[in-house]
């Protein structure tokens, strides 16, 4: 029996969270067009302060050892009251997709010389895997590394990548042996300003407008044996490792947004009156309310059960995946209840709801989309 009733420390860094993100975790917009801007660097290192990026990461390298399932409560705490989810996105993708695999593949050097100063938000962190050409199908990766003495050339192109404009260090997947295909596939820590490595312009999307993202190439790109993640066709493991992480985790904020995504609907539905009464006495406005409480119950329930699991040092896999697919279909499903819920007020821009929904409709398809996850499930269950 899983037991998820939250310690006082628990409750402490989640009310503290909740304050910081109600006070600094407002959306940055251009002043002259009203268009939202990607985080700033000052906000970045403010969250680093309060310990957000070091909270699952040991003492040693300046993390505070809280564990997998507080880390998820906190961002949860912060997802309930930030209005910016794109920068919660940029701060869970360094978290689980860069900062993990450093600390469970990288050598003793890597750990010292990346960990603390991500942690501390000296440096920022991003994660190339996408390919123009290869996105699902991930292992079928075009960027080479070629062997050359001590060093490798890299040669390629990712895109997709969070975090790219503003990063200082690159966790990215190269082979080294094309022939061979998937088996080649090798893991490399890139810094930012090495030559033959150049970052694109960022990227416009549809919805987590305040994450940066961009296309990064690299062109001869010559980087030392030491910046190899692992060793030599490792990169299958050191990416389904950081997968199964960021399945895991990265959709946390998600039950935060949720949580208030229903606390607004009730209070809506209880002060609208239409037709002489409050519109929560429909049965068709409380049984979406009710539906959302439902999911946002399950998908906490899941997400609790993996961190869980992952705080117990055991393998994930299968749950990480039911918990992305059905936490990131219930934040689109629950946002689309939402906007339905306020009418054409809920399709207003200043409402925000109609942002809810675009940045929900991003959970469908990062971290593998749904598609992808269901494969993983069947896979586990022998299909």
């Amino acid at each position: 029996m899983m037991d998820f009733q939250l310690t006082d420390d628990q409750r402490q860094f989640c009310e503290e969270a909740r304050r910081f993100a109600a006070k600094e975790l407002h959306i940055r917009t251009d002043s002259d067009n009203g268009k939202q801007l990607a985080y700033s660097r000052e906000t970045w290192k403010k969250c680093a302060q309060l310990g957000i990026l070091g909270l699952p990461f040991s003492e040693h390298y300046g993390g505070s050892n809280a564990g997998v399932l507080t880390t998820l409560l906190v961002m949860e705490a912060l997802g309930e009251t930030a209005k910016d989810y794109g920068l919660l996105f940029s701060l869970s993708a360094q978290l689980w997709s860069v900062q993990m695999p450093i600390l469970e593949i990288g050598s003793e050097a890597q750990k010292a010389k990346y960990l603390p100063k991500l942690i501390n938000g000296d440096i920022i962190g991003a994660h190339g895997m996408s390919e123009p050409n290869s996105g699902s199908d991930a292992f079928s990766l075009r960027t080479t590394a070629i062997r050359d003495g001590n060093d490798y050339i890299l040669n390629g192109s990712k895109t997709f990548v969070t975090n790219a404009p503003n990063a200082e260090v690159f966790v990215v997947f190269a082979n080294i042996d094309p022939p061979s295909k998937f088996m080649g596939i090798t893991a490399f820590l890139v810094d930012a300003g090495t030559p033959g490595f150049n970052i694109g312009k960022p990227m416009e999307k549809m919805g987590l407008a305040g994450s940066p993202m961009a296309e990064i190439v690299f062109d001869n790109c010559r980087i030392p044996e030491s910046a190899r993640l692992g060793k030599e066709r490792a990169g299958m493991r050191v990416f389904n490792s950081s997968m199964e992480w960021e399945r895991a985790c990265i959709l946390a904020c998600n039950l935060g947004a949720m949580q208030r995504q229903l606390d607004e609907c009730i209070q809506y539905s209880n002060d609208r009156v239409q037709f002489g009464q409050p519109i929560s006495a429909n049965q068709a406005i409380s049984h979406k309310i009710v539906d959302m409480k439902v999911r946002l119950e399950a998908s906490r329930y899941l997400l609790y059960l993996v961190a869980t699991k992952k705080d117990l040092g055991e393998s994930a896999k299968m749950e990480s995946a039911i918990a992305k697919l059905v936490l990131s279909e219930a934040w689109v499903a629950s946002s689309l209840d939402a906007l339905q819920i306020h009418g054409g007020y809920g399709y207003m821009v200043e409402y925000g709801i109609e942002r809810d929904l675009r940045d929900a409709l991003g959970g469908r398809l990062y971290s593998g989309t749904s598609e992808i996850q269901k494969n993983i499930i069947a896979r586990e269950l022998g299909l």
